[in-house]
């Protein structure tokens, strides 16, 4: 195993006079599978590319980017595992005082809008370097079309025009970022790689051409249409590519990149990594996103839920990549024998853990549906719903030496598990009797059927019958487990008697007093975000209310949380 280098001393060890790709991120480098810069680098390396990282570059001076020279292909720009205006501010525009990915924990590394600072920076220092520079991550992956900015309120355009790179590799990467490498090295031409988006003085002939930038700015309607067309060419099968005007230029954008098989995302995560932050950054302070993923495993990508305030299926796409048992099972084995290893892994799971090698046959071979979702307004009858290769797996995993407790901390569909008749009821016993300390955490965002319908998500009928399952369960097993229940406030179309009545079945029916309130965050490249923008609902073009005022925002927030001493049924 070994770090990415870092630093020009660190080059020479490895016996290299250069680097092909220098990776920029706005975290620090901390060297493992949930790390998109520490991913993307190793998948690079085993390909054979010299690659090296610049963590958190100081953007007021040379002294951190001019470091390892410049790159022989190509360098590649990202803000981070977060968006840096999210990582920076809170929903109420608040600037965040602490940085879960900065060593020492202090907000003061990651600038806003990093993904353009960043380039600017290169620019300052490199300007007569001809190799491009490309941008990735979440960030940029969310903003490469014409999009809402809550934070100055506006839209903006595509990434690629404000930040004045080259090439953007949007979703996940793996596929693009080394296509492009061998396409660069070769010297060939790399304007068709799938996953890739540039910019031209011309449209494309052959793709969808969205309403222009100029156009969304005019009407509202324009930006709706525009948004619906970029999320409906989102999935490997069905997408077309995508063109945008911008003034004079247009935004391309080639159909995504393939879906994973199951063996390549073996490859991606049996890449090796040292599941630490590296020693030049390690000095300056713990970094505390380390403490929960250090010995976290990653089961599957994507996620065909489509909640509406999500931007998973944009990004990572809706259609569920797993990994294989034997894959996952390896993994585990090597973290049990990692010195300072005290036996307990802390997650095991992806975006929605038990989506783990479940996905629909029809999708896979077809692609996404175009006129329904899986699980909205109920589970579609072709989603084969069945949690038993879930339960093999964990047991397999627990009963590895030195295994004392597999946790899942991931997200759990609890209408999921409500609607697998065969094997749901044991899922869940299965996670209440190991794989849980003490509470249960689940996500129903709201509990009033007006506001779930807006969110994308299933009535609150579901979470009542799930809860009273739960316990019933946990009294079976004399276990004294509870539920902590994730909730948004604010969400468009919900008002303060939509959160007073939130309050009530939260202590009628559920008998608690929620805790984990959050305000609604206008993300990039979301649908509830453009509900928020239009003041629309764009599913019946029909006008919804959407509190911007933050300090009403809160006061939704603190009807729920306000003088609350947690009861437990």
């Amino acid at each position: 195993m070994m770090f990415l280098p870092t630093t020009m001393e660190e080059v020479k060890k490895l016996g290299w006079n250069s680097l092909d790709i220098i990776l920029i991120s706005g975290d620090t480098y901390f060297d493992t599978s949930y790390n998109g810069t520490a991913i993307i680098g190793k998948w690079l390396l085993k390909h054979g590319y010299k690659v090296g990282v610049i963590a958190q570059p100081d953007i007021n001076s040379d002294k951190d980017i001019t470091r390892l020279g410049a790159p022989n292909l190509y360098w590649a720009v990202s803000a981070g595992c977060v968006d840096s205006m999210v990582a920076n501010y809170t929903a109420t525009k608040k600037r965040r005082k602490s940085d879960d990915f900065t060593p020492g924990g202090i907000n003061n590394r990651r600038p806003d809008r990093a993904t353009i600072q960043y380039t600017n920076l290169i620019r300052r220092f490199f300007k007569n370097s001809p190799v491009p520079i490309v941008l990735g991550g979440i960030e940029a992956s969310l903003r490469r079309v014409v999009h809402y900015d809550y934070w100055s309120n506006s839209l903006r355009r595509p990434i690629l025009f404000d930040a004045k790179a080259d090439i953007l590799s949007y979703g996940m990467g793996e596929k693009s970022m080394l296509a492009l490498a061998d396409a660069l090295k070769s010297n060939k031409d790399w304007r068709d790689i799938r996953g890739l988006a540039y910019i031209s003085k011309e449209a494309h002939k052959n793709y969808l051409e969205l309403p222009t930038y100029e156009e969304c700015l005019e009407k509202k309607e324009n930006f709706v249409k525009a948004f619906e067309l970029f999320y409906n060419n989102c999935d490997p099968i069905t997408a077309k590519g995508i063109s945008q005007k911008n003034a004079d230029r247009y935004y391309i954008q080639n159909p995504p990149s393939e879906s994973f098989t199951a063996e390549e995302m073996d490859d991606i995560y049996g890449l090796d990594f040292e599941r630490d932050v590296h020693p030049f950054y390690k000095k300056d302070g713990h970094v505390k996103a380390l403490d929960t993923i250090k010995y976290s495993v990653t089961t599957h990508r994507g996620c065909y839920g489509e909640c509406n305030f999500c931007a998973i299926a944009v990004h990572q796409g809706r259609t569920v990549m797993s990994r294989s048992e034997d894959s996952i099972i390896k993994e585990v084995t090597h973290l049990a024998g990692l010195k300072g290893f005290k036996g307990n892994i802390s997650d095991v799971g992806g975006p929605t853990a038990n989506m783990y090698q479940l996905e629909c046959s029809k999708k896979l071979n077809h692609g996404a549906c175009s006129h329904k979702r899986c699980l909205y307004p109920e589970t579609c009858s072709a989603l084969k719903l069945n949690h038993s290769k879930q339960i093999s797996l964990l047991r397999k995993l627990k009963s590895i030496d030195k295994i004392k407790k597999i946790f899942i901390a991931s997200g759990i569909r609890y209408d999921m598990i409500l609607d697998d008749d065969k094997f749901g009821d044991k899922y869940l016993e299965e996670i209440i009797k190991d794989h849980i300390s003490g509470q249960m955490k689940i996500a129903p965002e709201h509990t009033e059927d007006k506001i779930l319908s807006l969110m994308g998500k299933q009535g609150k009928s579901m979470l009542k019958e799930f809860k009273d399952r739960f316990y019933e369960l946990n009294k079976k097993h004399d276990k004294k487990q509870f539920l902590t229940y994730y909730l948004i406030a604010a969400h468009p179309g919900c008002n303060e008697k939509d959160m007073l009545d939130l309050k009530r079945f939260a202590s009628s029916e559920l008998k608690i007093s929620p805790e984990q309130v959050q305000v609604f965050t206008p993300t990039p490249s979301t649908y509830s975000t453009l509900m928020y923008y239009t003041e629309m609902n764009p599913f019946n073009n029909q006008k919804l209310f959407v509190e911007k005022d933050n300090g009403k925002k809160q006061k939704q927030k603190d009807i729920i949380t306000q003088n609350n001493k947690t009861r437990r049924y």
